[in-house]
């Protein structure tokens, strides 16, 4: 998930997304959330950059090897719900 706003909301948008997925049976891959803020006070959005900086290149890198780590995972040895 990418999510584009502040830091707390960033932080709460993925917490009531990633709690609702998890109610439901999603397995989630570690650091599965990317969002960017900026420059601290800055008026600036992502949109308008010039350049992706590149913690964020490194971040969203991050969380594509993750989530396709765990899907190769669950390719080889799926798991489901015990009945």
């Amino acid at each position: 998930m990418a999510v584009v706003g502040n830091e707390d909301g960033a932080h709460h948008v993925s917490a009531e997304l990633y709690q609702a997925l998890n109610d439901v049976g999603f397995a989630l891959a570690p650091n599965a959330v990317s969002y960017w803020v900026g420059e601290a006070m800055s008026a600036v959005d992502f949109r308008d950059l010039d350049d992706v900086p590149e913690a964020v290149t490194a971040a969203i890198r991050m969380a594509t090897r993750n989530a396709v780590h765990l899907a190769r995972l669950l390719k080889a040895e799926p798991f489901g719900p015990v009945l």
